[in-house]
């Protein structure tokens, strides 16, 4: 994959008239995906798949088209050749772009992350074995993802990894299920039996009678699985430089009137030790790191190329969207073994889901609690809960009313397949939360 990405990059240029730039950007995978249903496998595929987005530009105008490769390099050289043609045409009918900004210096990178993948055969095994005598339905999907970059200016960027990602759900009756996932580059037979057992654990809980809880303000232990929810929406737009100065942001209130999170809080996107690739698809390298809140208070904005461009800025490197794709939070000083102990009574939430902004000046989140959230007492998990809402600020949550953080964090890769393997990531820990909000 890495020569054929080099190959078609140079013929690329080859198609070129003086005074065009040609900006191309290579994303391929070849990739295992295995459903499975009542502990069952269900479908298996293989999917290999590689994609080019070509730009041509000249004269402050820029036009983009998409391809679908073959692998197959006499083919794709016919490919891009229309598709120089069909570019150059509709160059001549765009007016210039203001914001056009892309890398003229030229920095090549390489990153081959390969990994030991875990054989397809011996995943299926231990998946099969673990959930014997369950109702387990999961996706597992594995295998290596390519990110590239050229120019016609010679640069060239390459980035690999290999990894694979396990999610599941353990199937109790009616609403009642346990969810759970195990990801990484090296598959470890013992700690995917540690995350079965912990589920199937809950799984037996949930044959208890539930408990109802009136709404009110409640002490709880957010399980990062369900923390990654809640900073999932401060990132829809919330540390854009655009949505900052357009006032769109949900952490308006930190830019403009001085308000913090909790000092517990650091948040920075960790290209470094993430799993996404360094470098965007203008060809600007992304910086290794970006401190979006320090000690409770808001640092660094994330700047695309198009922003820079508009507000006379340096670009470090972010995504068109101004979002993180390896988002790190700093853990604290609790031991993920004794939360349910600290937390003492309250509720164990392992998962969130249908989040939206209430009130997105206020950063204010509502949603749902999902799958095995439980009632815990003296440090012990007593009943299940069924399903309720929470409406709360993420000043609240994350600010005065934040209790601790777990030291351990966990790697949560993004689990998204819609068109492609996502390689965003986010790196999180548990959090101790008193007074949280449930409305419903």
């Amino acid at each position: 994959m890495h020569t054929y990405f080099h190959k078609i990059a140079d013929y690329l240029d080859t198609l070129l008239k003086p005074g065009e730039i040609s900006l191309a950007w290579f994303s391929a995978e070849e990739s295992d995906f295995i459903r499975f249903n009542k502990s069952a496998v269900r479908q298996a595929t293989s999917v290999k798949q590689i994609s080019l987005a070509v730009n041509l530009i000249s004269r402050k105008r820029r036009a983009e088209i998409r391809l679908m490769l073959a692998g197959e390099l006499s083919s794709g050289e016919s490919q891009l050749k229309r598709a120089v043609e069909q570019l150059r045409s509709d160059l001549r009918d765009l007016p210039e772009d203001p914001y056009l900004l892309y890398s003229t210096e030229v920095q090549n990178s390489e990153h081959q992350g390969k990994a030991t993948l875990p054989d397809t055969a011996q995943v299926l095994d231990e998946i099969i074995a673990a959930a014997r005598g369950l109702d387990m339905v999961g996706l597992y999907a594995g295998g290596p993802i390519y990110k590239g970059f050229a120019n016609s200016l010679g640069q060239r960027n390459w980035h690999r990894v290999d990894n694979f990602n396990f999610e599941w759900c353990l199937y109790h009756s009616a609403d009642k299920a346990v969810k759970s996932s195990y990801a990484g580059s090296l598959w470890e037979s013992a700690a995917f039996e540690s995350k079965m057992q912990f589920a199937r654990q809950q799984l037996a809980r949930l044959g208890d009678k539930p408990r109802d809880l009136k709404p009110g303000r409640y002490r709880v232990y957010l399980a990062p699985q369900a923390l990654n929810e809640i900073l999932g929406m401060l990132c829809w737009g919330g540390f854009g430089v655009k949505s900052q100065r357009t006032k769109q942001s949900g952490l308006q209130k930190m830019l403009e009137n001085d308000v913090a999170l909790s000092s517990l809080v650091t948040l920075a996107e960790n290209t470094r030790d993430g799993i996404a690739c360094g470098f965007q698809n203008d060809g600007f390298l992304k910086d290794t790191g970006v401190s979006l809140i320090q000690a409770g208070h808001l640092d660094q904005p994330l700047i695309s190329p198009r922003s820079a461009r508009e507000y006379t800025l340096r670009t470090n490197g972010a995504n068109a969207q101004e979002t993180p794709e390896s988002l790190d939070m700093a853990g604290g000083d609790l031991p993920a073994a004794t939360a349910l102990q600290t937390l003492g009574t309250g509720i164990f939430i392992g998962n969130l889901w249908y989040l939206n902004f209430s009130d997105r000046a206020a950063c204010r989140i509502t949603g749902m609690t999902r799958f095995a959230t439980f009632w815990v007492e003296d440090g012990a998990i007593k009943a299940p809960l069924n399903v309720m809402r929470f409406d709360d600020s993420a000043y609240r949550v994350l600010g005065d009313n934040l209790v601790a953080l777990t030291r351990e964090r966990e790697l949560l890769p993004s689990s998204s397949s819609y068109g492609e393997r996502s390689t965003e990531s986010t790196r999180l820990p548990g959090a101790l939360v008193k007074d949280f909000a449930l409305t419903l």
